[in-house]
């Protein structure tokens, strides 16, 4: 399942019709509902403000609406898009200003559809990704070694302390007790704290 980094937004026009897709990071029903309304009062003029949103871990809340488009022409190909896709925790407004061009049934659930499609394709697009949350204590003579290791790595070290030894919080997906034994010749080994899920740019 992906997420989208940060909102964006972007525009297509067919047959004269200007259709603009706001895509909105959420996790909630109440913040997408304030995103869709102050999006209607960005565009108090505009014929329609279509949405569809999806969220939770199993997609559990789903929501669209065609606001006044033919029913089904709108808010569902904007949400068969986003689980097509395999979106989640995303909310998207499309607006659309009426050309004087009917666009028919087909037409408008192709525009609908093509117009999310067109946003996501523009947006950076994120993975939840499991990690382990670690610590690791090591006497002042290592640092240089820790953190060589840790840059081959490309492994994120989220806090660092200096005390009587020197603390280093990460994350990783596979703890290294290997490696960092190695390195110390045995004599600290990383301690493990916690699951986390963090996005992942893909």
């Amino acid at each position: 399942m992906y997420r989208i980094q940060a909102d964006c937004v972007s525009e297509i026009e067919i047959k004269k019709s200007r259709f603009i897709t706001y895509l909105h990071k959420t996790t909630s029903e109440a913040d997408a509902r304030t995103f869709i309304q102050a999006i209607k009062k960005q565009h108090p003029n505009a014929t329609h403000h279509c949405y569809a949103y999806v969220i939770g871990e199993h997609n559990e809340m789903q929501r669209n609406n065609d606001d006044g488009e033919p029913g089904g022409t709108a808010g569902m190909p904007m949400m068969e898009c986003l689980l097509r896709k395999e979106m989640q925790d995303i909310a998207a407004v499309t607006v659309r200003y009426f050309g004087g061009i009917k666009l028919g049934a087909g037409g408008l659930i192709r525009a609908y559809a093509h117009s999310v499609s067109q946003a996501l394709s523009q947006a950076v697009l994120t993975k939840k990704v499991h990690m382990k949350k670690c610590s690791l204590s090591f006497s002042y003579d290592l640092i240089g070694k820790m953190d060589h290791f840790f840059r081959s790595e490309h492994m994120e070290i989220l806090d660092k302390s200096y005390e009587d030894m020197v603390t280093y919080v990460f994350v990783c997906k596979d703890i290294p007790f290997q490696a960092l034994s190695k390195i110390s010749s045995g004599s600290y080994l990383p301690e493990f704290m916690e699951e986390i899920i963090i996005d992942s740019e893909i």
